[in-house]
């Protein structure tokens, strides 16, 4: 089952809880099936890679490893603090994010 998530590509969290707990970075993906982010530079994870051909020697590399979306929390744009979310009609008619906060649009208006 989708969920609505309260968090899009490209927004710049924060992590609420678990071993990087206070950190900040940018969700690479967003995964509403399951309602988990990738999150950049969080979360690392050591991945052990058999040889192949695009990698002949295999080896352990390290990458991010998804983040239940409910352990992260929106960074709000004026503040620089994590916040709530609301949604917000505009004159068009059209909701967009907005944090509880101080009113500031989190997302772009076209």
């Amino acid at each position: 089952m989708s969920h609505k998530m309260h968090v899009k590509t490209g927004d710049t969290v924060v992590v609420i809880s678990g071993k990087d707990k206070g950190k900040q970075g940018k969700i690479i993906s967003a995964m509403p099936k399951d309602n988990k982010v990738v999150v950049e530079g969080i979360n690392i994870v050591k991945k052990h890679i058999k040889p192949n051909q695009a990698n002949p020697k295999g080896g352990i590399i390290s990458k991010e490893a998804p983040l239940h979306a409910s352990n992260v929390m929106i960074l709000d744009p004026e503040t620089k603090k994590p916040t709530r979310i609301k949604k917000v009609q505009q004159e068009d008619g059209k909701y967009v994010r907005a944090s509880v906060k101080s009113g500031a649009i989190l997302d772009k208006v076209k």
